[in-house]
């Protein structure tokens, strides 16, 4: 579907400009239904991303979906812009640059194996007792507040859950 604004934007006005104001956003059907996937991803910033430009392929403008997203219009136009140079793949998120996450990854491998057993038959496991038996498995040694975030972003918990009550 074409809105009236995208209509304008192909024809020059009677001065020879373009209209200003209302960069001109296009998405193909699958591109939007690509879009509308990524509007629901877990990802808050990737999905806010593809809402934004859905609600550009609606006609809104870059203030007003900064506005609703509590961002400045220029993320808004940027957004835009790699969406109209790279489509939908550019606004997924990326792995940021870095050296790899070794002791994350070390201590998941741990943590997942103490924390496999029943509940009943294993011992109470801290985070000072699962840093040591970390340490003493892998000789690498993490702080307890990164275990904590480690777990908590990878799911990591004693009973399978989020936490206790």
């Amino acid at each position: 579907m074409i809105h009236i604004w995208q209509a304008l934007w192909e024809e020059p006005l009677g001065f020879g400009a373009v209209m200003a104001g209302r960069p001109r956003v296009v998405a193909t059907a699958e591109q939007r239904q690509e879009l509308r996937a990524l509007a629901g991803s877990l990802d808050r910033e990737e999905a806010d991303r593809a809402r934004a430009i859905l609600l550009s392929l609606d006609g809104w403008t870059s203030l007003r979906i900064a506005e609703a997203f509590s961002v400045k219009p220029d993320s808004v136009r940027h957004w835009r812009w790699t969406f109209g140079r790279e489509g939908v793949a550019g606004l997924r998120a990326r792995k940021a640059p870095g050296p790899e996450p070794v002791k994350a990854r070390a201590a998941l491998s741990v943590v997942s194996q103490v924390l496999a057993g029943e509940v009943a038959d294993r011992p109470n496991w801290t985070l000072p007792r699962l840093q040591d038996e970390i340490e003493t498995r892998t000789g690498e040694r993490i702080s307890k507040s990164r275990l904590s975030v480690v777990m908590r972003k990878k799911g990591a918990f004693a009973g399978g859950g989020h936490g206790t009550p």
